[in-house]
């Protein structure tokens, strides 16, 4: 496990917040709203951060809904946001409201999401027959097929 990944950062508005970190066990950091926004009935909308990052060639940030908000009802449509390590742009944060009412409003300033940093491993692909590939006790079974508990 590497240690002291440095993620750069900058502040794209004057009134952008600094990631922070709820404790020191923390996986993820707090990522902030700029701006009050509405987020509508299933309907997606981008909540801005005002910040841009810059991500270490190996790693990608994993950009995670908040427990807090979830619990109410807004949601990521992606589950997990990617934020690669060339990406410079503003950080968004996509998201969805499909709980009680038609929208919920986020208030400049609230907490949005969380920003887990996530080792990339060096990957290569090789192809094969079907019949070659490595057997499991599993194989082809698909939605639900390794048990319920």
């Amino acid at each position: 496990m590497q240690d002291n990944v440095e993620v750069f950062f900058a502040k794209l508005h004057e009134d952008a917040y600094t990631p922070t970190r709820g404790s020191k066990f923390a996986a993820g950091w707090d990522i902030y709203a700029l701006e009050e926004t509405v987020v509508g009935k299933e309907k997606s909308s981008k909540i801005r951060t005002g910040i841009a990052l810059a991500i270490p060639e190996g790693w990608e940030g994993q950009l995670r809904s908040r427990s807090s908000l979830g619990a109410k009802g807004m949601i990521m449509p992606n589950g997990i946001g990617t934020i690669d390590a060339d990406y410079r742009g503003e950080l968004l944060v996509l998201s969805v409201w499909i709980g009680e009412g038609e929208s919920i409003t986020i208030q400049k300033g609230e907490r949005v999401a969380q920003l887990v940093i996530a080792p990339i491993p060096e990957t290569k692909f090789t192809e094969m027959n079907v019949e070659d590939l490595p057997t499991t006790e599993r194989g082809s079974g698909g939605f639900g097929s390794s048990g319920r508990f």
